[in-house]
């Protein structure tokens, strides 16, 4: 559990209602960092990435005597004040050469660690690639994951490296996304483990443009470039989250979701249809059209059936005198 503070003063209450929660978070930001000692190429890393980020990410270029694994204090100071719940330190020491940690925070306290080391000869820089644009500021990423270490059911460094990695890149969370915006694919790969080899995988990420170009079609040619970084990395050490904290963590607010409509479904067209429960209904009292022919008789079924013939008798009209009548007028006028 953590730490619950009460406010003293009214400007304290202020303060921790601000950091309070909300139904809907903001997009996270990220903190990107430097130790006392750190090799060009993790800075020029770091640079990289931060332009990935943006605008989500803050860059701090001084030195910082941090060790993360020792002391995570300082990390959970600069995620306080900078209001990032994200981190990424960039450290080069002679037993972790060209290390990277990334870091994950909640309410200011950290919550998983993952250590990669990056491979000084397989990895490049953005300005080393054929035009060095990069790609739009705030462009929302495609994450693809090849290999089956990203899917195993045993939580391992593997599966906690992808769920930093998709929380670090995916950025601001969106509804809808036009298609025109996807312009950014960041793919992560690891090959398959060998006998003796467990954990020594490495993993590579890589970057690409993604480029539509006319087909003569409906539909355009998609093309993609690497545009950088590129980065080959293995996994290091790892500090898991404490079952406690990443329960809290998981928590959502109550009526936030939209409960579902019985009894309503959308069919194969997409109209709304409804479906109706009625108790059982007694046609015997069902009102009907009132009509002269469907009434009884007031002295009672027998008593009709019996007049059935002289009534009809009545009804019946003879005609043939009022013609006679008709044409001896005529004759008279004539």
């Amino acid at each position: 559990m953590l730490r619950q503070i009460k406010p003293k003063t009214a400007r304290s209450a202020r303060a921790l209602k601000a950091r309070e929660p909300l139904p809907t978070e903001n997009p996270k930001t990220t903190l990107l960092l430097r130790g006392t000692s750190c090799s060009s190429l993790i800075s020029t890393l770091l640079t990289d990435l931060n332009a990935l980020k943006r605008p989500h990410s803050v860059r701090f270029t001084k030195k910082n005597d941090i060790h993360p694994f020792a002391d995570a204090s300082s990390l959970e100071f600069f995620s306080l004040k900078n209001d990032a719940s994200l981190l990424l330190f960039g450290n080069h020491s002679k037993k972790r050469p060209h290390c990277l940690t990334w870091v994950r925070c909640f309410g200011a306290r950290v919550l998983d660690m993952l250590e990669t080391y990056v491979d000084p000869e397989a990895s490049r820089a953005m300005a080393q690639f054929k035009g060095g644009k990069g790609v739009p500021v705030g462009c929302k990423p495609l994450l693809a994951f090849s290999g089956a270490q990203w899917e195993s059911p045993v939580p391992n460094q593997y599966t906690l490296a992808k769920s930093l990695f998709v929380d670090f890149f995916r950025g601001e969370e969106v509804k809808e996304v036009d298609v025109e915006g996807l312009q950014l694919l960041v793919q992560f790969s690891v090959g398959e483990e060998k006998a003796g080899e467990e954990g020594k995988q490495v993993v590579h990420l890589r970057c690409y443009r993604i480029v539509t170009r006319r087909s003569g079609q409906r539909c355009p040619r998609v093309e993609v470039e690497e545009v950088g970084p590129r980065v080959d990395m293995r996994v290091g050490r790892i500090r898991e989250a404490d079952q406690g904290m990443w329960k809290e963590a998981m928590k959502r607010a109550k009526g936030g979701e939209q409960k579902a409509k019985k009894n309503v479904d959308m069919d194969s067209m997409g109209d709304k249809v409804g479906r109706i429960h009625l108790g059982r209904q007694d046609l015997s009292e069902l009102q009907t059209r009132k009509m002269k022919g469907l009434k009884r008789g007031r002295g009672g079924d027998e008593k009709a059936e019996g007049n059935g013939e002289e009534l009809e008798e009545e009804d019946i009209v003879d005609l043939s005198d009022g013609e006679e009548e008709v044409e001896a007028k005529r004759l008279r006028i004539a």
